[in-house]
């Protein structure tokens, strides 16, 4: 009898753990993992768009950048909205995953901090500055640092410089490469940090107001709706793209975020 009652709970423990990527097949929901800030938000807003053509949005949030696309590649959430092209394409070279862009729909212009500065020229000899530590989001952090005349990189167009790729640093700034998802948190223990425009508006800064240097309109880094390449021609994602790009939606972002976060379609 104990062994038998044992089977039935392992029975019930495996069919709740197929239960998470039920939400995948279901043709009447879409699944949707997001970062909180804007992404989420601008999904909140096509949510009741698509709820008119019998569509629910499932949106989770993530705070991170890895658990997103994870859970996209195994199969448990149907499509992602977090991320730029550069990353994409590292995420899929070191983790050996096959995930695609399906649709681009805002950038969100890179910016550097400080809340012990004013102005980059304040910035002293040997300041301490923190930036991203994934390939990509490094790479964008060095191209802004040396847009702002601060350094000068081996291959200026590289998006996936680091420090070693520094062949000029003329205030001999110290690196510290942090998650980053981090950095805003460590504004007070560095010089500058270098904050993805998600995470810096979730942190309430202002890109237009507190950034001490920051991307042009002419930012390369869209953030695209990612999936695997089945999702590209499905219904539920072909309708939340439709939804991402409408007139609607391109007059909340540039409401909402004033500049902040910059359609891209």
């Amino acid at each position: 009898m104990q062994r038998r009652l044992l089977l039935t709970a392992f029975a019930a423990l495996a069919l709740a753990g197929c239960g998470k990527s039920a939400k995948t097949d279901d043709p009447n929901t879409l699944s949707v993992a997001a970062t909180a800030v804007p992404h989420a938000e601008i999904l909140e807003f096509v949510k009741p768009a698509l709820a008119r053509q019998g569509l629910k949005l499932d949106v989770r949030v993530f705070n991170d950048y890895v658990q997103p696309n994870t859970q996209v590649a195994e199969g448990r959430i149907l499509v992602n909205y977090f991320q730029t092209g550069p990353y994409l394409a590292e995420f899929n070279r070191s983790k050996g995953t096959h995930l695609v862009a399906i649709a681009g729909v805002h950038v969100e212009p890179f910016g550097a901090y400080s809340r012990k500065w004013k102005a980059i020229a304040d910035v002293p000899a040997g300041a301490t500055v923190a930036i991203p530590n994934d390939p990509s989001n490094s790479g964008r952090a060095l191209q802004l640092l040396a847009k702002a005349g601060l350094i000068t990189l081996l291959d200026p167009k590289s998006t996936s410089a680091t420090p070693k790729d520094i062949v000029e640093n003329r205030k001999n700034l110290k690196f510290r490469e942090l998650e980053a998802a981090t950095l805003p948190r460590v504004l007070d223990q560095v010089d500058l940090a270098l904050i993805n425009t998600n995470y810096a508006l979730d942190a309430k800064l202002d890109p237009r107001r507190d950034a001490l240097a920051i991307e042009g309109k002419d930012s390369p880094y869209v953030n695209f709706v990612v999936g695997l390449e089945g999702a590209k021609n499905d219904p539920r994602v072909l309708k939340l793209v439709t939804a991402l790009h409408s007139p609607e939606t391109r007059a909340f972002i540039e409401r909402k975020y004033g500049g902040a976060v910059i359609p891209a379609f």
